[in-house]
């Protein structure tokens, strides 16, 4: 699959960047939502002769960013499209009595509610494209396995791995004869980020587990993000993309 429109949430920095660096190709329409604008895009959209439209948003208001996507939508011609729900909060690593309400909060609104939100807003636009129509849910090994100090990250991408599977059910049993869309909650693998170094560098007290997660970076088992968008992306154009719901690039 080649898209002629993407969507791209959590664009500026990390994964998210890389990823918004690959799709930028001539032909294609590529939608980013972040919380900060990022020029150096716009000069590679001009370069590679594709079209950029940067919004800066924060997701954790969804219901304006879902209106907003919708809207967007509606005045866009029919043509293969993707939603890739990329964007991500981690509180900070600790028990869940020690977290703060207003940081824990963020995170189940950015991580679970607006990709829900923004997968219902496209669903419902493209609804009659007759086209194809995939939304990728980026998730984690963190969603399949409990570590303790990340019970609201944990929460969240289990969420995303199980609102995927039910939305896969929705649109491949259509009874009114539409061309349903395909759903994967996707885990990328370890990849060299910002949220690596949250995570490696908390205090040990509170996380145990950030000497595990200090050894994958000293023991040189992290993807660049450059690398895991390269997987990601080539997940996402298979021809079998969404024959399993959730699944693992590294599978």
């Amino acid at each position: 699959m080649n898209p002629s429109i993407a969507i791209l949430t959590g664009a500026s920095r990390g994964l998210g960047r890389a990823m918004a660096a690959q799709l930028l190709q001539r032909g294609r329409h590529l939608l980013t939502i972040a919380r900060h604008a990022d020029p150096a895009l716009d000069t590679l959209a001009r370069e590679r002769g594709a079209t950029l439209t940067a919004w800066t948003l924060d997701l954790a208001d969804a219901p304006a960013a879902a209106a907003r996507l919708a809207g967007w939508l509606a005045a866009q011609p029919p043509a293969d499209a993707v939603l890739v729900n990329n964007a991500a909060l981690l509180s900070e690593p600790a028990p869940l009595r020690d977290g703060r309400d207003a940081e824990l909060s963020a995170a189940v609104r950015v991580g679970l509610e607006a990709p829900l939100l923004l997968s219902a807003a496209f669903l419902r636009a493209t609804d009659g494209w007759g086209t194809d129509r995939r939304v990728l849910n980026v998730s984690s090994g963190l969603g399949r396995r409990a570590m303790a100090g990340s019970a609201s990250y944990c929460a969240v991408k289990a969420g995303m791995d199980h609102f995927s599977r039910a939305l896969a059910m929705e649109e491949s049993a259509r009874s009114d004869g539409r061309r349903g869309a395909r759903i994967v909650s996707l885990a990328p693998g370890v990849i060299d980020t910002d949220m690596q170094v949250q995570l490696r560098g908390a205090d040990r007290t509170r996380f145990p587990d950030g000497a595990m997660f200090e050894a994958l970076q000293t023991e040189g088992r992290l993807a660049t993000p450059e690398e895991a968008a390269r997987r990601v992306l080539a997940f996402l154009a298979r021809e079998d993309f969404g024959t399993e719901p959730v699944a693992d690039v590294r599978g």
